[in-house]
């Protein structure tokens, strides 16, 4: 027997006015407002604004912290307004919004709705989460239901910091080709096919609209192309990791993703956000393929909008690599993998890597 579950969601500048009917269809009354400073900040005015005429109580509005960690899932577990609450509004970005459904799981499932405002990665509309440790590494996946309702405005989306939705497209290039990847003879049953058609619509979206969402979100305005790339980034890969992450298979996500994984353990100077390290991760996956025509066109796109092409541009460089790679084969994504990964192809994909983001390096070094 298989349960898939998709959020409903809303998206346009008015969609927090959506809130009411919402939560009348799930009988909801008291409601807990979770999330980063910023992203409170940002939404908070907005959703008290759109329930000020409703019967709908706020419990409390608090700061969650800084990461997905299980000492802030259990600051939250513990506290009173949110036991009471009867679904978690989870406001910011992916650490955020993991943290929620993390808590959640622990709550008798309580319920959450996702207030994505930012779009760094598709945790919003997601049946997993990140956890890490409070040293920053990577310590499990949790696996929640995914949110029930996700309320997507993109003028909050277009005002917040243009990293991250840089990020997001980082993080949204590896969707199409892991799951291409991971999937490579495998016999897929009806969850993964739709899964690995859905995924296969990933990329182009952020090809034909990547570089203009950028520019939007630096100057603060929404447009097409941020609501594009949020619908992107959100729902399209949100829903793609739904229907390939299930019990008897893993094929969400692969090589990228190990290399981000394995990148957590490697103490370095410089913060890097997720889907930044990713986006490199995606050069690695092309290059341990093979895929030469893949490799270029992706690297000549990373240049293109300031994201990573060479190990340099993370903080890392090669006497870090062993210690990566064994750090990556205690991921989901190599124990996971299509054939046995090796650790000295790992290794030479990711040289390969950096050999071809050093070239033209000098002229596209500058980031968002």
């Amino acid at each position: 027997m298989k349960t898939i579950e998709m959020s409903n969601y809303s998206v346009g500048e008015s969609c927090y006015n959506e809130i009411p009917g919402v939560c009348e269809k799930y009988n909801v009354k008291r409601v807990v407002l979770i999330g980063g400073k910023r992203a409170l900040a940002a939404a908070e005015p907005r959703i008290r604004e759109a329930i000020k005429e409703t019967d709908i109580i706020i419990t409390d509005s608090i700061v969650y912290g800084i990461e997905c960690t299980m000492t802030n899932v259990h600051k939250l577990t513990s506290n009173p307004n949110v036991q009471e609450a009867d679904v978690i509004f989870a406001i910011g970005g992916g650490k955020a919004i993991d943290t929620c459904k993390t808590a959640s799981i622990e709550m008798n499932d309580k319920m959450v709705f996702s207030f994505p405002t930012i779009c760094s990665n598709c945790s919003a509309a997601t049946a997993i989460a990140v956890v890490y440790d409070d040293n920053g590494a990577l310590d499990h996946y949790s696996y929640p239901h995914c949110p029930a309702h996700i309320f997507i405005n993109p003028d909050v989306i277009a005002k917040a910091p243009s990293e991250y939705f840089w990020a997001g497209i980082g993080d949204a290039l590896s969707k199409q080709c892991e799951v291409e990847f991971a999937t490579q003879g495998k016999t897929l049953d009806h969850t993964a096919t739709m899964g690995l058609a859905l995924a296969k619509t990933c990329t182009a979206p952020l090809l034909k609209y990547g570089k203009q969402g950028m520019e939007d979100c630096k100057n603060d305005t929404n447009s097409a192309a941020i609501e594009a790339i949020a619908l992107d980034i959100v729902v399209s890969t949100g829903y793609v990791s739904n229907l390939t992450n299930q019990p008897e298979y893993y094929y969400n996500s692969s090589i990228a993703h190990a290399f981000y994984n394995g990148s957590c353990s490697i103490a370095r100077d410089g913060h890097h956000l997720h889907g930044e390290v990713v986006s490199f991760g995606v050069l690695v996956l092309y290059a341990y393929a093979k895929d030469e025509e893949n490799l270029m066109k992706m690297a000549k796109f990373n240049k293109s909008i300031g994201l990573p092409v060479t190990l340099a541009d993370v903080d890392l460089d090669e006497s870090h690599l062993e210690a990566l790679t064994e750090a990556a084969t205690k991921t989901n994504e190599w124990k996971n993998a299509p054939f046995p990964f090796t650790k000295e192809e790992f290794i030479t994909a990711i040289k390969k890597a950096d050999a071809v983001g050093q070239i033209g390096r000098a002229s596209c070094r500058e980031r968002v």
